[in-house]
């Protein structure tokens, strides 16, 4: 592989540093529980497959909603609130809610040891189509810069995603290299952004595979094989 010296490491959350699908189906049931006790009247006339399915045919019927998660489910929730006659502003209180339990993730064994290491050598960054805070998670002392669809407007594989992340810790997307577990969203967007790009397979999508025309640098299975991966091909600044 020829390339610049690797000066820094981007990151997808969701999967790759943490398992998002139960947390977000706790979070779910945490906030549906809360209904129960605050908009009774919605709780009885919704369930949780419902309201992802009004998510889902709101997100099919306006890209907008694809930028932003959050907004899409508080929409959701304040129509359910207007439907059922409760406040609609309740909505803003059960988002919270929601938000609340969606951050208390569980990073997996390698995560903080992984960023703990290669932060001593790279300046590490974020980029994601999610919501997580990483100031709440409790890792966000390991990145120099977050960016997130909903705050920049555009989602990967939008090269201009990946590009803002360079630029906000000011270095070349040659420079960088992006870990990420989707092989489409992740792989191919920031190879096509001109970054370097890790497949980080943890086994947690089982039938998954890479699409023939996707190539990837390199596949790990956790941080530390990204660590030594990097070490091994003498990407060091």
């Amino acid at each position: 592989m020829s390339r610049s010296a690797i000066k820094a490491i981007l990151f997808d959350l969701d999967d790759t540093l943490w398992s998002i699908v139960p947390v977000i189906e706790r979070a779910e049931r945490v906030l549906h529980d809360w209904l129960e006790r605050h908009a009774p009247a919605v709780a009885r006339a919704v369930t949780i497959e419902s309201m992802r399915a009004r998510r889902q045919a709101l997100m099919d019927s306006d890209p907008v909603y694809q930028l932003d998660l959050r907004r899409l489910r508080h929409t959701v929730l304040s129509e359910a609130m207007c439907e059922h006659g409760c406040a609609p502003a309740l909505a803003d209180d059960a988002i919270d809610v929601f938000s609340r339990a969606r951050n208390q993730v569980e990073p997996f064994a390698d995560v903080v040891p992984g960023l703990s290491r290669l932060a001593r050598r790279y300046a590490l960054g974020s980029v994601s189509n999610g919501v997580a805070d990483l100031q709440v998670i409790g890792l966000a002392h390991f990145f120099r810069a977050s960016v997130a669809a909903h705050q920049l407007g555009l989602a990967k594989p939008e090269p201009a995603i990946f590009h803002a992340a360079c630029e906000a810790l000011q270095v070349r997307p040659e420079e960088s290299v992006y870990v990420g577990d989707d092989p489409l969203l992740d792989v191919q967007g920031a190879q096509r952004a001109g970054l370097a790009a890790v497949w980080l397979d943890r086994g947690l999508h089982p039938g998954r595979t890479m699409p023939a025309h996707v190539r990837p640098d390199a596949v790990c299975a956790d941080l530390h094989a990204l660590h030594d991966w990097l070490e091994r091909q003498g990407m060091t600044p």
